[in-house]
């Protein structure tokens, strides 16, 4: 297993790199579609594993969706004059209130189950609600380079994705040496509230590095926002993780050997991309 995680990593991880500071928007925008219908379709076993059609009538409609998306929303109209495009605005807050509603949902699980466990509609409109947000986020995020700074959206994507890489990996370390605590055992028996504070701890890296990096950003500003991201991941974790309980599938998939679906892979980013932008234009834009 840990053989096939390290095999998958060194060809995802330059692939994955390559594509958010290299490839042009207009066309990262398009790829990104390709990646999130996988993504769907993992989603649609949450809500039927046993119906074919029910999955990919889902995956149909987010299809449908995210074309809509890139077509009314011309990439170099995702930003104008330091504002984000309504369409997409209002994509990223209704996001960011899903999130609070799937916090609650957590933890009020099993209990939650009762309302959501056996609706198709509402897994279905959970399904969209955690992906197409995230979607957005990353287009608006990597639309952010310009011709003077080609790289600077691409570098947030980075900060976000390394962000919730440095939280689950001290999560795991710490959880697998000092975990006795159960953080949330009815949604993720294995996760410890020690990893927990592991994994936040080992994002302080991270606002290292942005300090050595741009020195004159505000340290309290960034560490506050460096913790909050995390924790928003956390939850994105730990919502993928109660939909699969109540379907009763460990893997979203198995496209990727060793680390499972596209969906196991991005449950963090869900949740933490969608967050953090709306966090950027509130104090940096």
């Amino acid at each position: 297993m840990l053989k096939h995680r390290i095999i998958t990593a060194v060809w995802l991880i330059p692939l994955v790199m390559g594509a958010i500071f290299f490839f042009p928007v207009e066309y990262f925008s398009w790829a990104l579609v390709a990646v999130f219908l996988i993504a769907a379709k993992e989603w649609g076993r949450i809500i039927d594993k046993r119906c074919t059609v029910t999955q990919w009538s889902f995956t149909f409609t987010i299809a449908v969706l995210l074309i809509a998306l890139n077509v009314l929303v011309p990439t170099d109209e995702i930003w104008f004059k330091g504002s984000l495009h309504p369409i997409f605005l209002a994509i990223m807050i209704i996001g960011a209130m899903w999130w609070a509603i799937s916090l609650l949902l957590v933890l009020s699980f099993p209990k939650s189950a009762n309302f959501w466990g056996k609706s198709h509609m509402l897994k279905s409109m959970f399904g969209q609600l955690t992906l197409i947000p995230c979607f957005t986020a990353l287009i608006a995020l990597k639309a952010l380079s310009s011709d003077a700074m080609p790289y600077y959206g691409g570098a947030l994507v980075f900060l976000v994705m390394l962000t919730v890489w440095a939280t689950d990996t001290g999560a795991y370390f710490a959880g697998k040496a000092l975990g006795k605590h159960k953080l949330m055992p009815n949604v993720s028996p294995a996760k410890t509230i020690e990893g927990l504070v592991g994994g936040l701890l080992t994002t302080m890296v991270v606002v290292t590095g942005i300090m050595m990096v741009s020195p004159e950003q505000e340290l309290g500003l960034i560490i506050s926002v460096t913790l909050f991201v995390a924790l928003i991941s956390a939850l994105g974790d730990l919502s993928e993780s109660m939909f699969k309980r109540v379907a009763a599938i460990k893997d979203s998939g198995t496209i990727l050997p060793g680390h499972g679906g596209v969906l196991d892979r991005i449950d963090s980013l869900t949740a933490a991309l969608p967050v953090f932008t709306l966090i950027y234009i509130a104090f940096w834009m």
